[in-house]
């Protein structure tokens, strides 16, 4: 059973794009990457499958239910992270979490307070005392002490220090080897790169690409850096070049050995052909649509 799947899913704001066509499959047990730039239709899309927002056309199953008839069913197995969470402002944090599970009608005391204290939040204050980072905290508490089945998480990082960007990270990591299925949203490359297994590209509301992270970092694109010239060879197929003093970078996806013959006539001290890294590749995908 597929944890997720959209066949041609699509959703207008009136005349105002959305998501467009979209045909998606995340394999149960997967830890998923959804990149893409702000505006790109990540959050629609989320926001679309967990009921939230009707669909224009298409349909979506979670953990093999459908979207459109059985979204209370799916809405007990799942957890969600908004991107920007929104709280009753004189609550405190203990009364928001207890309030979340209450409404899933769970008892979630013992795996709450596992994660405050991973996440080092401090249940007595009231949310409106509380940073943008330890509101994030709340959010993902909330999204993961009933221990659901599919986690939903809509740019989870943003507001996080890097110290608890790396607990959160393990935690959703520990819930993955136990079986959870981790559909993670985000802006940020390097994290998809480093935790993520599978991911797709999106751009103005339409895939781009869905591959292992593997894959989709390994493309006929090398980045090549030269030490020992301050002008960049005369070939075709460069692009992001950048110079250094005596050194000079750029992306090449032409013929290698063209490439070679070309360097082998250069006065060079040193040279170093790469894979390039997921941004640069991210980068790569979208100049292919322009």
């Amino acid at each position: 059973m597929d944890a997720l799947k959209t066949i041609s899913l699509t959703k207008y704001y009136g005349k105002s794009r959305g998501i467009l066509d979209m045909n998606l499959t995340v394999e149960q047990g997967d830890f998923f990457g959804f990149i893409g730039p702000n505006g790109a239709g990540k959050s629609t899309t989320i926001r679309t499958l967990l009921g939230l927002i009707a669909p224009t056309s298409g349909s979506a199953q979670l953990l093999g239910m459908d979207i459109l008839c059985q979204k209370e069913a799916i809405l007990s197995h799942v957890g969600y992270m908004p991107s920007e969470a929104s709280f009753y402002r004189n609550m405190r944090v203990k009364e928001i979490i207890k309030l979340s599970a209450d409404l899933r009608h769970r008892d979630c005391r013992a795996e709450a307070k596992k994660l405050c204290e991973r996440l080092e939040l401090d249940v007595t204050k009231k949310i409106r005392e509380l940073s943008l980072g330890n509101r994030k905290k709340v959010s993902i508490v909330c999204a993961l002490q009933h221990m659901p089945d599919l986690c939903i998480l809509d740019e989870p990082t943003s507001g996080l220090d890097p110290l608890m960007q790396r607990e959160f990270y393990a935690i959703l990591e520990e819930r993955n080897q136990k079986g959870a299925t981790i559909f993670v949203s985000s802006h940020i490359l390097s994290e998809i790169q480093r935790y993520c297994r599978h991911a797709a590209v999106i751009r103005e509301g339409r895939l781009l690409a869905l591959d292992s992270t593997e894959r989709l970092g390994h493309t006929d694109t090398k980045r090549v850096w030269l030490g020992g010239v301050h002008v960049p060879p005369d070939l075709p197929h460069m692009k992001d070049i950048q110079t250094d003093g005596d050194s000079v970078s750029f992306l090449y996806d032409g013929n290698l050995k063209e490439l070679l013959n070309t360097l082998s006539a250069l006065p060079l001290t040193d040279v170093s052909i790469t894979e390039p890294d997921l941004e640069e590749i991210f980068m790569h995908y979208y100049e292919e649509e322009n």
